[in-house]
């Protein structure tokens, strides 16, 4: 591009004005999304924008992920997640510029209970993943007794340099506190919140910033409770009045509202590398093309039978077959399992896991070695979700719900409990008098969930035993007027050890592969509050591509 004259501050306005011409008159960027969670949701909605084509794609009938609505008895509650992570504000600020802002709602203060073996007790409130801040806090003693409050406690005389960094949650927590902190307290919390075992989970991962705050300060409950300190006063989570559900579907309806496409039951096989047509194969399909349009409507005008060429014109012209729109290069062509190929100038793949590692190897050659990753297996979970209608439930006897340590005495199969119409005010309302909601939720690590080969009528009576010991209520099936089954797979996504180095290759190589983004809960890690922040920086390294595709061809 040529430059004209500079005025006296040395601004080329022939020259910006060029680069405005340009950019308004220029193509839109073709940008394919692959996965309809949220992730892919939020990345869709933030590249549907002036300049931009966004098509989202996801395999499954409906978007969201493992955020979505349940219909029982009458009410819609959520299958999947029910609350997020305040930290940050991100998924507020998110809330807000949907319109939700208004339904955000707080749970109950009252807080859940732990079960270990027989034994039910409120879980101590001044803790992070199980861990007490106070070891001889009232509710740590009566939680785990005294003998194992003042072992926990021995953590404030045992030097930092004894122990040394460790990155295996359950190993910090046995060393510093014992086996009674880590097996009825640290155990089932983190069981409940990521499937897994705590000798399995990465402190980094888990609880970012604690080992710092430990070497700095000298014990784990100081680190803890300097942790809680730095957070924000009030819950640390939160819903939406009506579910969280709610959140996809406002998300999808902007996207669309903005000019985006979302296709469902679109499952991506491959993305390749965009090779250039050639021109005789599209001149000939073109025309090909045309005549049988042709044909089709003379036709249907009685011109010509249905089975006739053209000869009856022979001086029809075909349809131009150089379409400009058409013959745009791209970087991209994303196939889909139906043989439908899109072309496009950026991807960006939210997928879970196994899908995102099966697509990426074929992208580039820098990316062929993620296909032999170890990534860890996914965990296997199922949710019942009971409409009771004895009222004593309404009594909240266990607070919010129940967490359940992994032990053969504990003499329920559920690995927690959610009082959902106790937890959610919204809930109770919606269930209405004499009817409430509880969840329970049944899969732990290593192991899928043996509900899975269960009968609905065997899984609900399972179901209504273990509420029944969990709240300390004789419950029969004739309480139950509601019951629903779940399951989840790719729900959990592991923190294990060494996750920290699988994520940085898989991020690293995506970085070097120009007009591709990666993102996700498995790359993020579990919460809506690490995958919306982590998906708009994505969407926004993809909307950056258009810009420097546009300066290069200035430049050029």
């Amino acid at each position: 591009m040529t430059s004209g004259p500079l005025d006296r501050d040395g601004l080329d306005h022939d020259a910006v004005a060029e680069g405005i011409r340009h950019a308004v008159e220029a193509p839109p960027t073709r940008i394919v999304v692959i996965g309809g969670g949220v992730s892919g949701l939020v990345v869709a909605r933030e590249c549907a924008r002036p300049g931009f084509e966004v098509t989202l794609l996801e395999a499954s009938g409906r978007v969201g992920g493992s955020v979505a609505p349940l219909e029982l008895g009458g009410i819609t509650v959520d299958a999947g997640a029910e609350s997020y992570a305040t930290r940050g504000g991100h998924v507020a600020a998110l809330l807000n510029e949907l319109g939700l802002g208004d339904d955000i709602v707080e749970p109950n203060p009252a807080g859940a209970w732990v079960r270990n073996g027989t034994r039910t007790v409120p879980l101590p409130k001044a803790g992070l993943l199980g861990i007490p801040s106070s070891p001889l806090a009232t509710d740590v003693v009566a939680a785990i007794g005294w003998g194992g409050a003042v072992r926990a406690y021995l953590d404030r005389l045992i030097p930092v340099l004894k122990i040394g960094q460790e990155r295996r949650l359950g190993t910090l927590v046995r060393k510093r506190m014992g086996a009674k902190v880590l097996d009825e307290l640290v155990s089932p919390v983190v069981t409940g919140v990521y499937s897994a075992n705590p000798d399995d989970l990465d402190v980094d991962v888990v609880a970012p910033g604690l080992n710092a705050a430990l070497t700095r300060l000298g014990s784990l409950s100081g680190a803890v409770g300097e942790l809680r300190s730095k957070a924000k006063a009030g819950s640390a989570v939160q819903g939406i009045r009506g579910g969280m559900w709610r959140l996809p579907e406002a998300l999808a309806g902007d996207i669309t509202a903005r000019g985006g496409t979302i296709r469902t039951d679109a499952a991506v096989v491959s993305v390749t590398p965009w090779v250039a047509p050639d021109p005789e194969e599209v001149a000939a399909a073109a025309v090909e093309d045309a005549l049988a349009e042709a044909a089709g409507d003379l036709a249907l005008d009685g011109l010509v039978p249905e089975d006739g060429g053209l000869d009856a014109r022979p001086d029809a012209e075909p349809a131009d077959p150089a379409d400009p729109a058409d013959e745009r290069p791209a970087r991209w062509t994303v196939t889909l399992a139906d043989g439908a190929a899109l072309d496009a100038d950026v991807v960006v793949v939210t997928s879970p896991a196994d899908a995102a590692l099966a697509l990426l190897p074929g992208m580039d050659a820098a990316l062929a070695d993620l296909g032999a990753l170890d990534w860890p297996a996914a965990s296997s979970v199922e949710l019942v979700t009971l409409v009771l209608t004895d009222d004593r439930v309404g009594a909240a006897p266990r607070g919010t719900g129940v967490l359940v340590a992994d032990g053969p005495d504990s003499g329920v199969a559920a690995k927690a409990m959610t009082h959902s119409s106790a937890k959610w005010a919204w809930v109770a309302e919606a269930a209405g008098p004499g009817r409430h909601v509880v969840r329970l939720s049944y899969g732990r690590a290593g192991r899928p969930a043996d509900t899975l080969a269960l009968g609905d009528t065997e899984l609900r009576d399972r179901a209504v035993a273990d509420a029944a010991a969990l709240l300390n209520i004789p419950l029969t099936a004739s309480d139950v007027a509601a019951f629903a089954r779940t399951p989840w797979t790719n729900a959990l996504p592991y923190a294990t050890v060494g996750q920290r180095e699988r994520i940085a290759r898989v991020r690293d190589g995506a970085e070097g592969v120009e007009g591709l983004e990666v993102t996700g809960s498995w790359l993020t890690g579990t919460g809506l509050a690490s995958v919306i922040p982590d998906a708009r920086r994505v969407a926004e390294r993809a909307r950056g591509l258009r810009w420097k595709a546009l300066t290069d061809d200035l430049e050029g």
